[in-house]
């Protein structure tokens, strides 16, 4: 697929399935790319695509199957939109370390494929908001689900959720306490039976009996 080159070739782009709940257009949005005014196109569809199915099958619809509706608060962003928000400090971080990252079309310097997407769960943020820890997910998340980078921010209690090959299983945030709970390549020093009693009261994983 070639890169986009008029509205109805972004339109058709948009259209593509990445798994059961997700279709592409709904991680092009970008309100840096609407405000300033760019287009938010990958440079390469077809490796974009490739990653953002990975991202979907492999970790967001497990999380639609077992707390309901999530919000996708950031995806995609192609090479300029986020230089430009990088520059201008909107809360994008350089794209030669956003590779594989939230910038899907292009792989890390392990040559690793990789999609990353910022997401709240309001079922979730709503706990939060009411006194919630952050690491009852964040430990629920590290038994459930293969990612490379977990990482926590304090609004909603969103979070950067990141897929590639070779996941790292690495668990970060802004959220006090702030830091890294969880290293590259390091056991948790929370017992499994400790995790467990944090989250027990979760919903059952993937057990939405969804139509």
């Amino acid at each position: 697929m070639r890169k986009p080159a008029s509205m109805w070739s972004l339109e058709t782009f948009g259209r593509q399935r990445l798994s059961r709940h997700f279709f592409m257009r709904e991680f092009l949005y970008s309100e840096i790319g609407s405000f300033h005014q760019i287009a938010n196109i990958p440079d390469d569809p077809e490796l974009a695509l490739a990653a953002g199915r990975q991202l979907c099958e492999t970790l967001l619809e497990p999380l639609v199957e077992t707390f309901g509706p999530i919000c996708i608060r950031s995806g995609l962003r192609s090479w300029e939109l986020n230089d430009f928000g990088n520059q201008r400090r909107l809360n994008c971080a350089r794209s030669e370390a956003d590779r594989a990252g939230h910038i899907w079309d292009r792989r890390d310097d392990r040559g690793r494929m990789g999609a990353m997407a910022t997401v709240v769960i309001p079922w979730f943020a709503d706990r939060y908001e009411a006194g919630r820890d952050w690491r009852d997910l964040a430990w629920w998340m590290h038994d459930h689900l293969a990612f490379d980078w977990l990482q926590f921010f304090p609004k909603l209690c969103a979070f950067n959720l990141g897929w590639r090959e070779a996941p790292r299983g690495k668990i970060t945030s802004y959220i006090a306490p702030r830091g890294t709970l969880l290293a590259e390549g390091r056991a948790p020093d929370v017992p499994r039976d400790e995790r467990s009693r944090r989250y027990a009261d979760f919903p059952v994983f993937r057990g939405l009996d969804l139509p």
